[in-house]
């Protein structure tokens, strides 16, 4: 079977009609699969393990052409370390109105070109991380912490790579004032750009870190454009972050950033 579940599908809740909480780890190695819900808030999949190995995600999908829609991907693990709810590791997979919930290192954004569309992405901190080349449309990021949150950690490694995490017309919220960051480093040469995006009072005004490591600030390349909302405020960020014009914004917001006039239907 192109889909393989890891673990046993959970038990019906009633004798008629199945249970729409899955609590098993899917793992998705075939291409050309797609997985749809009724609904995000009522169809999830969901696991409770730390992130140990590359088996321990609650999904992994590691195959090319992969659509997903209107599913919740979890991992309940909570806040003592890493969790992942979602890896994706395969090239040219898209995900729409899904929500992917965890709170730290919630999505694994591995390798290859991604797509995310009306999406929901919550934790406390790292929410998105890897090094894939990816387009964020119109999604929303909520941070769950009170303290050293962080929205992205882009591991791209070298400047030759082409790779990086782009968010377009999408929505930063938080719990608190002030308590996440925009990004930080995972990789030396990490890319990550905001635009036309809502940022809430929760990023806090300097907006990126270097994760400890002075010598990321001259490799990493973290944008933003034209964005709005009391966390959007440019001049309380770090010197080495860009205040980006209309044409050095341009290759990041379409969907050309990712190839997607090539593959997305």
């Amino acid at each position: 079977m192109p889909l393989r579940r890891t673990t046993p599908p959970a038990a019906s809740s009633s004798g008629s009609s199945p249970d729409c909480t899955g609590k098993e780890k899917v793992v998705v190695d075939k291409p050309c699969i797609t997985l749809v819900g009724t609904s995000a808030s009522s169809t999830v999949i969901t696991w409770n393990e730390s992130w140990v190995a590359v088996e321990s995600p609650t999904v992994s999908v590691l195959a090319s052409d992969f659509i997903s829609k209107r599913l919740t991907f979890q991992n309940t693990f909570g806040t003592s370390g890493p969790a992942v709810a979602m890896r994706v590791a395969g090239d040219r997979a898209a995900f729409y109105g899904c929500r992917f919930v965890s709170f730290q290192n919630t999505l694994l954004d591995n390798t290859g070109r991604h797509y995310y569309r009306g999406c929901y992405v919550e934790g406390g901190t790292n929410l998105v991380v890897g090094n894939a080349k990816t387009l964020f449309d119109k999604c929303h990021l909520h941070s769950t912490s009170w303290v050293g949150g962080a929205f992205t950690a882009h591991k791209r490694s070298a400047e030759s790579e082409d790779t990086g995490f782009s968010f377009v017309g999408c929505k930063l919220t938080g719990l608190g004032v002030g308590t996440t960051i925009l990004g930080r480093p995972w990789g030396p040469y990490s890319r990550v750009v905001f635009a036309l995006s809502y940022m809430s009072s929760t990023v806090r005004p300097e907006g990126w870190e270097d994760w400890s490591d002075p010598a990321t600030q001259r490799t990493a390349f973290y944008g933003q454009y034209q964005c709005y909302g009391e966390g959007s405020k440019t001049d309380g960020r770090v010197a080495w972050s860009h205040n980006l014009s209309q044409a050095e914004a341009a290759p990041f917001i379409t969907k050309v950033w990712v190839g997607g006039q090539e593959w997305l239907r």
